[in-house]
């Protein structure tokens, strides 16, 4: 059957023949000449030289800052710039005009140059040169702030003499460049996108997939942001004053866009506005609001952990296998907690222990055998609610709620000054999150009192800077995964909602949230609803139910940053704020107080540092944070208090963190010796290792410079990690005798010729929209499911092969649609059996093994057999068609293999745009090097 790219929201769009019967005829011409007038502008205007010259004297980066943002800064469009679009392709200025630069390093990046960096990036610096300057606005007629346009790009650079007018401009320029998108997510936060974009199945599984975990009321928001303030003095102060200006920013443009008539079209197109009269209402932002979006982007990128229950699973069924002792050994050796072959980011050989496996495990409530059940979230469907398009997406995003396969994404290279050219640190970094239409980020640069940065934040949480650069330094993050999640067994009594907390039967709280929606003009789905329910114990939400010895319980979820969206916040302040972060260490300091697990990277012109955020509670003595325990006082997080959910946490300095280390890397990758994350896979082979073996290359050489390591990056992002890691083992098995086979000869000579070339998804040439190799690539393609289906299901059995498959995905690939990020994603190879293939088939050959599986799986560890079940499975991939590979969906036909791999930018509003060539880099990107210090 053919895949099908998740169509979101406004992704019924994609063409004009979607659009509505008014809309397809000539009248088009028509309508859109009528609502080109409203189209709001600003003059180009000198910026004041006292301005220029001020962000130019706080800047120490000497012009070697450069950044880069897909598609483009301009991420709202009018009723009429939509309708253009739709019908003829045209974008709306700077909507589109980074798209170009980023892809095309994926050609370029060979002959890169310090000098020629910025034919692929933007110019990072600190304000804009009078001859660039696009437009000056003082928004809503304020004298204590401007936003500044360049000509380039259009990223706004916000200049206040007041704190207030600084944020103030920030929340209209946010406004001005994501306030659909921004309405969007502050709806999912909410569990109410439905009634607000449309019943598509993808909105349902959306709204779903968040409020499943954050089921907040609007008293718990507000809670969150009261207890915020109050924990921090004054920075909470400002941080409550610097909110509340940016709120009014956002709502200020809301009123002169709502009056101008220049708000975004998609509030027409969905039913909130009406393009003739202007009746209807955009309500305007409150602070309870950047809390629901915080939930959202906490969710997806910054809160490890979970999955407990299906460890369990899979942990009974290897034990139903192999008996209880060497099934645990089994289980253990496949979920490589730590294994000693992993990357590492601190590769010192420092240790940092968490969650590391107690010697006599304590409290584990693991469920009777086959007795769970997931607990349902949706009741009293009606319509399109109840559709099985309906139900396919609903169990889609439970999934994507409870495992601890979390989007992982990002990555980072940073190498010291006793390694570089010119004697200053190196870093190329940024977070891969997505690509989407408006993107999640959006650029800003931010001067003020007390503020001075430049870089990406996510819209709607743009008060500060969150990804980017101060004066003389940059930082970046990568999402870290360690367990921050635990599963609670909680006792039923009385009925199946009431639970023992404490030797006393309690209810638990039942939180609900209705909704309905009728088609519109952007999504026609037909009318329907339903009823989000979730049941909250003092332990969290309930999961699942089961039994535990014949005794009924609910699992639920407990998460230390649950109730504390808000308290990031400080941290992100600090990091903006040029009168702190003066140092590592006091860069350090200032992420400390970011509760979500995130890797972060620091550069200066002197220094490189490195340090894991996240509240890692200390758990009870005993306690193995990978099952379910007992919802008892004695397994429970040392000084947890239900009420505010909070705990004793690990010490900064049990955190990985580091220095000055020779390099850093980081791609999701194992963080440091015995720390362990809560997603699997942090084994022998990694995409770690693709940043790890160049950039250890480029240090041993000395003389690394900016574009030498984007060159780093850049070769990484175009690599298939299967060819380069393990290929070569799979073909020293094949090639230990002579393969008679012509069909698997031909198969392995186009193989060892695609790996010679060095293993790339590349094109033949710039545009070409066709692989070099291509033969090659499809046959790896192909095979990889079933190798690693026919090296392993024998010896596990067909039960804890699949059960293990829900702790970690078989397969990757950048055409996958069933990996935890999709298809279309860009980002690849992060979740994977390449480890096990690997450790298994080095086995069968004799070479030594660090961390070895509990036993062989190829062929039983005979070499001849396993070499039999390996051609066995190459010539049936190799027979395996390229319209059978890559079967099509709503954007490639079948068999069009680049296609398969392109990147989308995802449809979030009514402006779509081309997709291009894979490449597995970060969206945001930041190149850096700094020329002096404060």
């Amino acid at each position: 059957m053919p895949r099908r790219n998740p169509r979101t929201l406004l992704d019924r769009l994609r063409t004009p023949g979607r659009l509505s019967g008014f809309l397809k005829s000539a009248s088009i011409c028509v309508l859109i000449a009528g609502l080109l007038s409203p189209l709001a502008g600003t003059s180009a205007t000198a910026q004041t030289s006292a301005t220029a010259a001020a962000a130019a004297a706080n800047d120490y980066c000497g012009g070697q800052c450069s950044d880069i943002l897909p598609p483009g800064e301009n991420g709202n469009a009018t009723l009429a710039q939509v309708l253009l679009n739709q019908a003829f392709g045209t974008q709306p200025d700077h909507a589109e005009d980074q798209l170009g630069p980023y892809a095309n390093l994926a050609k370029g990046y060979p002959s890169l140059t310090n000098s020629t960096i910025n034919t692929f990036f933007n110019d990072a610096s600190f304000g804009v040169p009078s001859d660039q300057v696009a437009s000056t606005l003082s928004p809503a007629g304020r004298t204590d702030v401007t936003i500044v346009r360049d000509k380039k790009t259009g990223v706004p650079h916000i200049t206040g003499t007041t704190r207030y007018g600084t944020e103030f401009g920030a929340g209209y320029a946010a406004a001005q460049d994501r306030l659909w998108l921004m309405d969007v997510f502050r709806h999912v936060g909410r569990g109410q996108l439905t009634g607000f974009a449309g019943g598509a199945a993808s909105n349902q599984g959306l709204e779903q997939q968040f409020w499943r975990n954050a089921p907040y009321s609007e008293a718990d928001l507000q809670a969150q942001i009261d207890n915020a303030v109050a924990a921090n003095g004054a920075r909470g102060q400002q941080a409550l004053a610097d909110a509340n200006a940016y709120i009014a920013g956002i709502n200020a443009y809301i009123d002169a866009s709502d009056s101008g008539r220049y708000f975004p079209g998609e509030y027409v197109l969905t039913g909130h506005k009406d393009s003739i009269t202007n009746a209807g209402t955009i309500d305007h932002f409150k602070l309870t609001d950047l809390v629901a979006l915080a939930s959202v982007i906490g969710a997806l990128f910054g809160s490890g952990g979970g999955g407990e229950v299906n460890n369990a699973i899979s942990l009974l069924a290897a034990q139903q296998q192999y008996g209880v002792t060497k099934g645990t050994e089994v289980w253990e050796s496949f979920r490589e907690r730590n294994d000693p072959e992993a990357v590492l980011t601190v590769h010192n050989g420092e240790s940092f222990p968490y969650a590391t496996k107690p010697a006599d495990p304590q409290g584990e409530a693991l469920p009777d055998a086959g007795s769970v059940s997931t607990e349902p979230l949706v009741y009293d469907a009606t319509g399109t609610g109840a559709s099985q398009s309906a139900t396919a997406a609903s169990a889609a995003a439970t999934a994507n709620a409870l495992t601890s396969a979390k989007r992982g994404m990002s990555n980072a290279l940073v190498v010291s000054g006793k390694y570089t050219a010119s004697g200053h640190p190196v870093a190329v970094f940024g977070p891969q999150t997505g690509y989407f239409a408006p993107q999640l980020l959006m650029l800003q640069e931010i001067q003020g009192p007390g503020i001075s940065a430049r870089g990406a934040s996510f819209a709607g949480l743009s008060m500060y800077v969150e990804l980017g650069r101060g004066q003389d330094y940059s930082w970046s993050a990568t999402t870290s995964g360690q367990d921050i999640i635990d599963t609670y067994t909680v006792e039923l009594c009385q009925d199946d909602y009431h639970y023992l907390y404490h030797g006393t039967c309690t209810a638990m709280d039942k939180i609900e949230q209705k909704n309905s929606w009728t088609p519109t003009t952007a999504d026609g789905t037909a009318a329907g609803s339903y009823t989000m329910r979730v049941w909250r114990t003092k332990y969290g939400p309930v999961e699942y139910r089961a039994t535990v010895g014949g005794k009924k319980v609910a699992y639920t979820t407990l998460r230390s940053s649950y109730m504390h969206e808000a308290d990031s916040i400080i941290g992100f302040q600090m990091l903006n704020d040029p009168d702190y972060v003066k140092s590592p260490q006091t860069f350090q300091s200032a992420v400390q107080h970011i509760n979500y697990t995130f890797n972060w990277f620091y550069a200066d012109s002197s220094h490189t540092a490195y340090y894991n955020s996240g509240d890692n509670p200390v758990r009870a003595s005993g306690v193995d944070a990978e099952f379910p325990v007992w919802a008892q006082a004695a397994y429970e997080w040392r000084n947890w208090n239900p009420t505010t959910n909070t705990a004793d946490y690990t010490p900064p300095s049990a955190h990985p963190n580091s220095i000055d280390q020779d390099y850093y890397i980081s791609w999701n990758n194992k963080q440091a010796k015995d720390y362990t994350t809560a997603p699997w896979g942090d084994g022998s082979v990694h995409r770690g290792n693709l940043l790890e073996d160049r950039v250890k290359k480029l240090v041993a050489a000395g003389g690394v410079t900016r574009a030498s390591l984007v060159k780093a990056m850049a070769d990484a992002s175009l690599t298939d990690l299967r060819a380069e890691d393990v290929l070569p083992d799979l073909l020293k098995v094949i090639n230990s005798s002579t393969v008679t086979d012509s069909t698997a000869a031909a198969a392995v000579t186009k193989l060892q010729t695609w790996l010679t070339a060095g293993g790339k998804r590349t094109e033949t040439s710039a545009g070409s929209k066709k692989y070099a190799d291509a033969d090659a690539i499809r046959i790896l393609d192909a095979w990889w499911p079933l190798l690693a289906k026919g090296i392993f299901e024998p010896g596990l059995g067909t039960a804890l092969y699949t059960d293990l498959q829900a702790n970690l995905p078989v397969d990757e690939s950048p055409s996958a649609a069933h990996g935890p990020t999709g298809s279309h994603a860009g980002s690849s190879f992060q979740y994977g059996w390449w480890s096990y293939v690997d450790k298994d088939v080095r086995a069968v050959l004799g070479e030594n093994v660090q961390g070895p599986l509990a036993a062989k799986y190829c062929g039983g560890g005979s070499l001849s057999a396993c070499r039999d079940i390996l051609i066995s499975t190459l010539k049936t991939a190799s027979g395996k068609t390229a319209a059978q590979v890559y079967p099509g969906d709503s954007l490639c036909s079948a068999g069009d293999q680049w296609c398969a791999d392109s990147i989308v930018q995802r449809t979030l509003g009514g402006i779509k745009h081309y997709n291009i060539s894979w490449q597995n880099r970060p969206t945001f990107q930041q190149v850096v090097e700094y020329t002096s210090h404060r």
